[in-house]
């Protein structure tokens, strides 16, 4: 095979349907909207969710809960990750960002307790669990809240 032989795989690339192009082309004249109406109309339809009138669903539903506009979400690490780094290694976000082993801060690091953590490490993240903290300082390692 060669590059000027290469074609697109059969039925991968489909042409688009060019309305109101005369009464060959399936959609001439009414360009497919039919006779007059709503829908015929220039910027005509409905919003998204009307129902005719009707009373939509969003409105039929009852409403539950609130957001938390203070809200804060941790990027969460457990610890098997940290295995990573070498013993003695000081784990800081910065570390964990430049090493890819969280693609974001969002609002802190959280570090939670699932896994083993077999090295002796210095760990230095926004908040701990219980357990995470005890399986750091079981390891030799120190845990730093920043």
């Amino acid at each position: 095979m060669k590059l000027h032989e290469l074609k697109p795989a059969e039925g991968s690339r489909k042409e688009r349907n060019r309305v109101g192009r005369g009464i060959g082309s399936g959609n001439g004249k009414t360009a497919g909207k039919g006779h007059k109406g709503q829908n015929a109309r220039s910027g005509g339809g409905v919003r998204p969710g009307f129902e005719g009138g009707q009373n939509p669903l969003f409105r039929r539903l009852p409403k539950r809960g609130f957001t938390n506009i203070n809200r804060k979400e941790y990027a969460i690490l457990n610890l098997d990750a940290l295995n990573r780094f070498e013993d003695g290694a000081e784990v800081t976000p910065a570390l964990l960002l430049e090493t890819g082993v969280v693609s974001s801060e969002k609002a802190g690091i959280k570090i939670l307790g699932n896994g083993t953590l077999n090295k002796k490490l210095t760990v230095k993240a926004h908040k701990f669990s219980a357990s995470a903290k005890e399986a750091i300082e079981n390891a030799g390692g120190t845990t730093e809240v920043i």
